[in-house]
């Protein structure tokens, strides 16, 4: 996705978010704050982005954003329940209506067995619904997201931003993330 689309679906998540009085929490991974950087370039934002965390690695996942450590032991930190852990910690603890999760792998290698471009995004709705699905993207593998890192990271946050956006006009976090 290129920058003008990004921006783009930035400003509509923004106007959706403002014209419902809600906000959005993001706990990030390999976004590393990217998308809670998409939405603060769009003027207005501050209305609605209440924040996020960047929890690169696992130990902040559960110090952070209160992953429960056995739930990494069991499913690690690539997993859709990781995911909506995730989305439960942004939302919880920067008191938004919305929390979005977003774990994967960028590459260049893959981690703990799973490959490049397998990326999931969890979202916790305002009214404690929580869902998460894997990004799709073209890649070779089985609809994995592909192309270099920067591909990855910013097809990770078009997917979640899509999701969000579906997630805030429909009501509904269980037809968000795909």
């Amino acid at each position: 996705m290129k920058g003008e689309e990004l921006d783009a679906l930035a400003a509509e998540v923004v106007t959706a978010l403002s014209a419902r009085g809600q906000t959005v929490a993001f706990c990030e991974s390999l976004t590393a704050g990217l998308a809670a950087a998409s939405l603060a370039r769009v003027p207005g934002a501050s209305a609605v982005l209440r924040g996020g965390l960047v929890t690169y690695a696992t130990d902040l996942k559960i110090s952070l954003a209160k992953v429960p450590r056995d739930l990494v032991a069991r499913h690690g930190v690539i997993s859709p329940d990781c995911a909506e852990a995730m989305a439960v910690g942004a939302r919880d603890r920067c008191s938004a209506s919305w929390g979005v999760g977003l774990t994967g792998v960028a590459g260049p290698d893959s981690q703990e067995g799973h490959p490049v471009g397998e990326v999931w995004i969890g979202l916790a709705s305002p009214d404690g619904g929580v869902t998460a699905a894997r990004a799709v993207g073209d890649g070779p593998e089985g609809g994995l997201l592909s192309g270099n890192r920067e591909a990855i990271r910013a097809a990770a946050v078009s997917a979640a931003l899509r999701g969000l956006l579906r997630a805030v006009v429909s009501g509904d976090a269980e037809h968000a993330v795909s």
